[in-house]
């Protein structure tokens, strides 16, 4: 490689971009070296159903990113090739695919004359216009056309790299004895942009969980309502409702929210609020109040009316401490992915009471779904079709074609669902088959540096 490159990375959501681009632009860096001179990575963000708005904040929060896009500025450069910023491209580069449309990196590499790869965890497409293919696993390369297989490498599962990453003191995260300093922590921020960063990250207290007895004893579970109000007007209510009923028979069982990145907890505390949210009288679920603390150390948290604590953990990504959860409840959705990536037990809940307000898909039929006047019949009829896949909705059951995670959809019951839990609690035996299947079907770690590997490749091939 002996020309300046640059490597476009697209974009959508905070999943998207917290356990696929986060890695894979580290993994760029140490292969391609920071000489900025040479190789320039660019991340443009496409608009997605699950952003919390603060997607392009976080992406600049990278060290390894020298330029950012948000997604309201996407469709623009998609039709005319022009970013708001009127940012130059070298003449040498690749499209580098990493959630969203897998159309879209067909049109804008085509516009730049750049090579294209894209990570495909579960469907590949638009074979003949792309140039390589970095696969999750098998499944997707014995779907391809034979004529295409060499456009394809396994590369492993992306989110399994969450996996490898255990916080260590300072805010660093440590891998395989190496220390990386995470981009919102003190020490990587220069005092110019320490504000604009440490806003845009959401903000945490230092103070960890306190050590919990060994599970059965204590359990801790982690309730991942969403991060957007279609999800969350529903989500929260049912979460809080079913932790009332679990708390009731089992009281020493403990509770959290891990807070999506962007959401804040004003706003999340409006989702539990009656006056806010019409759902929570309407189904009789359960309704809560913000409590903020008066120490630095202490952790605020949702009380419901039975005087309920549920904890709210806002530090990201929160692996440690979903690392300690015996059992999770969650929305459909990439959450369902990560999980997966760590091997935690979980239920799948797909609450149907208010159905032409369930939006959970990604891309175009998502955004068709969040349209007004026809979005609510758009979703309603990909609800309907998504039911017909019910057992492989959540991602782990979509890797292993089998429902190795409960998926429960429909007019779901606050005690029904707690039953359920409450069941697998009291049998730890189905929670440890439930793990081992997950481990079974995530992906080899190590996706990013292979994925950056095919990158290079391509650009060597310029």
């Amino acid at each position: 490689m002996h020309h300046p490159v640059d490597i476009l990375i697209l974009s959508n959501g905070p999943g998207e971009l917290a356990t696929w681009v986060k890695p894979v632009v580290r993994a760029l860096r140490q292969q391609l070296g920071d000489d900025r001179g040479q190789v320039r990575l660019s991340v443009v963000l496409s608009p997605c159903t699950n952003a919390s708005g603060r997607e392009a904040a976080i992406a600049r929060g990278y060290p390894e990113v020298d330029r950012v896009q948000g997604a309201e500025h996407f469709f623009p450069f998609l039709l005319w090739g022009k970013t708001a910023a009127q940012w130059d491209w070298r003449s040498h580069g690749v499209v580098l695919f990493l959630g969203g449309d897998q159309f879209f990196p067909v049109l804008i590499g085509k516009r730049l004359g750049y090579r294209t790869v894209i990570y495909a965890e579960w469907d590949a497409r638009w074979y003949r216009w792309i140039d390589r293919f970095g696969v999750m696993n098998d499944n997707i390369l014995t779907r391809a056309p034979q004529k295409y297989a060499h456009k394809f490498t396994v590369v492993g599962d992306l989110m399994a790299e969450a996996g490898r990453w255990k916080r260590g003191a300072m805010g660093a995260w440590e891998e395989g004895g190496a220390r990386v300093t995470e981009p919102g922590s003190r020490e990587n921020l220069s005092l110019h942009h320490e504000a604009e960063t440490s806003a845009a990250l959401h903000s945490f207290s230092p103070a960890p969980l306190p050590p919990l007895p060994l599970f059965p004893a204590a359990p801790l579970i982690g309730l991942l309502p969403g991060s957007k109000p279609a999800k969350l007007s529903l989500g929260v209510p049912l979460c809080l409702a079913i932790a009332e009923h679990i708390h009731a028979a089992h009281p020493s069982a403990r509770f959290v929210i891990p807070v999506a990145p962007g959401l804040e907890l004003a706003t999340l505390a409006t989702f539990a609020d009656p006056a806010s949210n019409g759902a929570i009288d309407q189904l009789g679920w359960a309704a809560a109040t913000l409590v903020l603390p008066d120490l630095p150390d202490d952790r605020p948290f949702l009380k419901t009316r039975s005087g309920l604590r549920v904890e709210l953990w806002t530090q990201a990504p929160a692996y440690d401490l979903l690392s300690q959860c015996s059992l999770c409840l969650t929305t459909v959705g990439a959450n369902t992915a990560e999980l997966g990536a760590l091997t935690i037990p979980m239920l799948v809940l797909l609450p149907l009471q208010q159905i032409d307000r369930i939006v959970t898909w990604d891309g175009i039929p998502g955004l068709l779904a969040s349209l007004p006047i026809v979005g609510g019949r758009v979703a309603r009829l990909m609800t309907h079709l998504a039911l017909k896949r019910l057992g492989r909705l959540a991602w782990p059951n979509i890797w292993a074609k089998a429902e190795i995670v409960p998926e429960l959809a429909g007019n779901l019951e606050p005690a029904t669902v707690a039953a359920i839990v409450l069941d697998l609690l009291d049998h730890p035996d189905k929670l440890e088959q439930m793990q081992t299947n997950l481990r079974q079907v995530r992906g080899q770690p190590g996706a990013a540096s292979k994925l950056a590997q095919l990158v290079v490749e391509m650009l060597r091939e310029e």
